[in-house]
């Protein structure tokens, strides 16, 4: 049995255009899945929207405001729990526990607390999608665009992002998963040529040390397979749980490169917990 997908967005979040939680039920059905968790964003980050790159801008132009930053629009908590109860109502095979994805938790904690304490969330990931830079927050997305920050080497924009995500697991935020450690890698220039994974490996052991300190568990993130050696380095820096996220922004995607990330899961001592819908823990 595949591991639950624990990374999985709707219509419920503001970039998940494609998204239904109604579809990504019957898909992960179809690909075996016993459980889901919808994790919808909750972003308060204002993104720099560079002239350059608001030209192309379609769906989210109108989110961009007149100082030229885009401001994500607020989780409909209400609404998004509702669709939920009519989910669990139609598949009652599949065990779909609530979620939510926070971006840069540590910066906003009051927002933070607020929205847990509105539902009771089975899964909540904690994300770092963004850098600071002179002032202003630019998204991983554009941060290595000839428009982007300046100026930043590329290896010195994921030292950063290394930096600040180490912040976040030292914050008191409150979130049980650290998403996506490599989600630098997803926008890497290939004009820099290989991404710099073995150069920056004590900025990755850094933030995986304190997150194994924190007891919170590493996401495996299948959108780009993760490296390796990135899961080796958290078993040696002592990191007992795994969790598996698709990050699906539409339903075809869910459950994407689960047999491999399952089966290099196992290959560094990672089992199955007691629970089908439960994280994977280390064994022996």
């Amino acid at each position: 049995m595949l591991p639950p997908d624990n990374h999985v967005h709707t219509e419920w979040s503001w970039d998940a255009r494609a998204g239904s939680m109604a579809r990504s039920c019957a898909r992960a059905i179809a690909a075996g899945l016993a459980a889901i968790a919808f994790t919808e964003h909750f972003d308060i980050t204002r993104w720099v929207v560079a002239p350059k790159l608001q030209a192309t801008l379609r769906v989210h132009a109108h989110l961009v405001d007149k100082d030229d930053h885009l401001r994500p629009p607020p989780l409909d908590v209400g609404g998004y729990l509702e669709c939920i109860e009519r989910c669990r109502e139609q598949y009652p095979q599949l065990r779909i526990l609530t979620g939510v994805e926070l971006g840069e938790p540590h910066w906003f904690d009051t927002p933070v607390q607020r929205v847990l304490a509105v539902g009771e969330f089975d899964r909540v990931l904690g994300s770092l999608h963004s850098i600071r830079v002179g002032g202003d927050a630019w998204i991983m997305d554009e941060a290595f665009a000839d428009y982007g920050p300046d100026p930043l080497h590329p290896h010195d924009t994921v030292r950063a992002y290394l930096h600040e995500a180490l912040r976040m697991v030292e914050s008191p935020a409150a979130f049980q998963v650290l998403a996506h450690i490599d989600y630098p890698a997803r926008h890497w220039p290939h004009r820099a040529g290989p991404f710099p994974l073995a150069a920056l490996e004590d900025e990755h052991r850094a933030v995986l040390r304190a997150l194994a300190g924190s007891g919170r568990a590493l996401e495996v993130n299948t959108r780009l397979p993760l490296a390796p050696e990135v899961l080796r380095w958290w078993v040696e820096e002592g990191g007992e749980a795994v969790s598996f996220g698709s990050d699906a922004h539409a339903p075809a995607a869910v459950a994407h490169g689960f047999a491999a990330a399952a089966a290099m899961a196992e290959a560094h001592g990672f089992r199955r917990g007691r629970h089908p819908h439960d994280f994977w823990v280390r064994r022996g």
